[in-house]
């Protein structure tokens, strides 16, 4: 079992850890350190058990909230999830279109004026020339 120096707020202490996990030993002490650090610029110099409890209830504190927070943003992830499965299953109707049809009269007589006005334009044009 690696031993392993670490400082906090001022102070080294060693501390043993299992093989491999000194990197996050370190990591977890650089944020007590800083909490220790935040407390001896507020306050100055204290007992050193004072301020390690008093950085670790900051750091619990701290983890607290974001638990706090990765539990709403579960809840809310959940919800999505629920929404999105009730989108998979839903059916969609599709949108129906009506297109009036024109009766065969109608476009008949359309065609007969259409011819009579070519015929008429045809006549001007000879007149005019």
């Amino acid at each position: 079992m690696p031993e392993v120096r670490i400082t906090i707020g001022g102070r080294q202490f060693e501390v043993a850890c299992q093989d491999g996990e000194e990197a996050y030993l370190h990591a977890a002490a650089k944020m007590l350190d800083d909490e220790a650090q935040v407390l001896s610029d507020q306050v100055g110099r204290m007992p050193e058990a004072r301020m390690l409890l008093m950085a670790g209830l900051l750091l619990a504190d701290k983890t607290a909230s974001v638990e706090d927070r990765i539990a709403e943003v579960r809840a809310e992830l959940a919800e999505r999830e629920a929404e999105l499965a009730g989108l998979r299953n839903a059916t969609v109707e599709p949108e129906r279109i009506e297109v009036p049809i024109v009766p065969q009269q109608v476009s008949d007589t359309l065609a007969e004026l259409a011819a009579q006005a070519e015929a008429l334009a045809a006549a001007v044009e000879e007149k005019a020339g």
